[in-house]
């Protein structure tokens, strides 16, 4: 994909929190992110050479902020703050993802309502699906986050 900005500028994130390393595709509806799994990845797990395949729901999860951080970027907005509510049915043929495996993480946004949102997640390796789910998640308005951040307790 041409003239997007890194995933860096796309996501709310700081390294090394950020997993996922390209956005291939993204449309009004859905997105595509690729990443191959790494040593420096920070869920890596030195003794089994893998991430654990749990860690797939954080990878569907990036993939939708990128979504939403590319659509933001388009208005010239910053990557916003979203909130990852609960996930369903999350199923893994896999246990674990291999040092060296290509993942490619797709999500097609189902339902939109205000801000909470429901995505199709999957993620292919090739051309099989390993995983699977639906994500819920919340975006809040940039008001609602000052209100929050400024709360005291």
């Amino acid at each position: 994909m041409t003239n997007t900005p890194p995933l860096a500028q796309l996501l709310p994130h700081d390294a090394p929190m950020i997993l996922i390393d390209e956005l291939i595709n993204v449309g009004m509806e859905n997105v595509h992110c690729q990443v191959t799994i790494r040593s420096d990845n920070l869920f890596f797990n030195k003794q089994s050479q893998s991430v654990a395949g749990y860690v797939g729901i954080e990878l569907m999860a990036q993939t939708i902020a990128s979504w939403s951080g590319y659509h933001a970027w388009q208005q010239g907005k910053p990557a916003p703050i979203g909130f990852l509510l609960g996930c369903r049915r999350y199923h893994s043929e896999w246990s674990q993802f291999n040092q060296g495996v290509v993942l490619d993480i797709h999500a097609e946004r189902l339902m939109q309502d205000n801000n909470m949102a429901v995505f199709s997640c999957k993620i292919i390796h090739q051309q099989q699906i390993i995983a699977s789910c639906q994500l819920n998640a919340y975006l809040p308005s940039e008001e609602k986050i000052a209100t929050l951040l400024n709360t005291k307790q």
